[in-house]
């Protein structure tokens, strides 16, 4: 059996390995950046909602009931139900824990996150998402890997280590997270309980020949040990710990939730968990029929919200919640029309969430704009690029320079200031700039010129179709501050809705237009 087929079937999937029999210990940590250490206990939580998360049916835009009410007549919630997050934008009624964390300045929403060409497929979407490329590149490791990797470019070789004798990631499920595969190996260790947590016999080397056997069989004899190092703390972790608030029961991320606390607790030193829930592919039934605020999609949204606030009460009980950061994310949104099945198809951009105490409370983006006049499949146009939500999170919360996460990204990456500095009471945080732009004639015929004030200072205008493809990119340079007009010739177009996309600096605006 290959090396690769033996972590892929065996319980030793999650395992990193080492070659030629040597001890973990053997080789000190020579990271190149250390800002992963011990004196750094900050932890990412990443909640992956598997099947592509209607956010429409989340995060509610307030201001865009009449449109609302026209293309989504049967699963409308009712506007006295939704609970208000700002005056403008609400939440799902089932989600009354994340709407009182959000009042409590412990969430924030990122409106509308997608990548340009948006790519309708579960597979390859998860795999853009997870990997955090572009919709045209192939990649063989996962964000969060190629970040480990930056620090500990000679993983797996010498560790686990006296520096860093916990697994770097740890997936809460059978299988580890892609988001998490580095260049070489996985940093994740993957388990569902305490009891899924083995450990294995070791058995004693023999004579090393050098013959393709022994290579293979000392292979596994070192990840075996490897394993078990790894195992033996993930255990002591689990009984050193203790959750002290009530989880839901039936819950399945609430149940991984109550994992990452109780492993947190317990002193266990790793960076990152994953986290995950499936069944958002709503196509059908996602409401009841003449009762729109509940139904498989408001289920749904109800385990997520009861997880996370039980999950943020404990961290809080526990002394853990200026610690602890998680994000919610999908592999896409649901297209704005509803379709004739009481639910909803594979669509564009969609809201995500971040909790944690030092979160800032913030809304943002804007409400995506909800017209009657849809094209076909039309989907809610994307805002922020959601490797933008990583690059802030990797840069604000985990202390990576915006320089390597650049080389982990991309260069034109928006740093949303999500994250506030919690060690000071009263902190001056980093703000939105407020866009003021508009486009005429709309609509329009052979052009469209987009009129803004540019109050900051790198611009970037990007051109959209329906469906999330990206037409033309216009502007991307450093503009003068003052008012801007921008020719955009349309004339190449078919008939049809598109959007205009005007980025500055850390803000954004979608413009709908629609070519006669």
């Amino acid at each position: 059996m290959k090396r690769r087929q033996f972590l892929q079937s065996g319980s030793l999937i999650s395992l990193p390995v080492i070659l030629g029999g040597m001890e973990l210990s053997a080789i000190t940590n020579t990271s190149l950046f250390n800002f992963i250490n011990s004196d750094d206990e900050r932890v990412l939580i990443l909640v992956q909602l598997n099947g592509g998360n209607d956010g429409l049916n989340m995060i509610i835009p307030l201001d865009q009931y009449p449109g609302l009410s026209q293309v989504r007549p049967t699963l409308m919630l009712p506007e006295t139900e939704v609970l208000k997050l700002t005056n403008v934008t609400g939440i799902h009624p089932s989600m009354s824990g994340l709407a009182n964390l959000y009042k409590e300045g412990k969430m924030a929403v990122v409106h509308s996150v997608g990548y340009p060409n948006q790519n309708r497929s579960h597979f390859r979407s998860t795999d853009i998402w997870t990997t955090g490329s572009d919709a045209t590149t192939y990649l063989s490791s996962g964000w969060a890997g190629r970040y480990l990797d930056i620090n500990h470019p000679e993983y797996p070789t010498g560790y686990p280590n006296i520096d860093y004798p916990d697994p770097f990631a740890i997936t809460v499920s059978s299988i580890v997270s892609e988001t998490c595969q580095g260049a070489v190996n996985n940093f994740s260790f993957a388990l569902t309980s305490k009891n899924s947590v083995k450990l294995v016999e070791e058995t004693i080397a023999g004579p090393n020949d050098n013959t393709c056997y022994n290579t293979e069989v000392d292979f596994i004899r070192t990840t075996i040990k490897q394993s078990n190092s790894y195992a033996n703390n993930i255990l002591k972790a689990f009984e050193k710990g203790k959750n002290i608030a009530t989880y839901p029961d039936g819950n399945r991320l609430a149940d991984q939730l109550k994992i990452v606390a109780n492993l947190i607790s317990g002193g266990l030193r790793t960076k990152i968990f994953v986290v995950s829930l499936g069944g958002f592919d709503t196509h059908a039934n996602q409401v009841q029929i003449g009762e729109s605020s509940v139904g498989t999609h408001a289920d749904l949204l109800k385990t997520v919200s009861d997880a996370v606030a039980s999950f943020m009460s404990d961290a809080k009980a526990l002394g853990l919640d200026e610690r602890v950061v998680g994000m919610t994310f999908s592999e896409f949104g649901r297209q704005i029309k509803s379709n004739n099945s009481l639910g909803t198809d594979h669509g564009t951009a969609a809201p995500l969430i971040v909790f944690g105490s030092c979160v800032n409370q913030n809304v943002f983006g804007k409400n995506p704009e909800i017209s009657t006049t849809l094209a076909p499949q039309e989907g809610v146009p994307m805002q922020y690029d959601f490797r933008s939500v990583y690059a802030s999170l990797l840069v604000d919360w985990l202390g990576a320079s915006e320089l390597d996460v650049k080389s982990l990204l991309f260069n034109d990456f928006q740093k949303i200031p999500i994250i506030k500095n919690c060690s000071l009471p009263s902190p001056v945080e980093e703000t939105e700039i407020a866009i003021q732009a508009n486009i005429a004639p709309n609509p329009c015929s052979e052009y469209v010129y987009l009129n803004f004030n540019n109050v900051g200072r790198h611009v970037h205008v990007s051109i959209f179709n329906a469906i999330g493809s990206q037409l033309d990119i216009p502007v991307n340079k450093s503009l003068a501050q003052g008012p801007h007009e921008i020719f955009i010739d349309t004339s190449s177009y078919q008939p049809g809705s598109y959007f205009i996309r005007l980025a500055v600096d850390n803000s954004v605006q979608t413009i709908k237009f629609v070519k006669l």
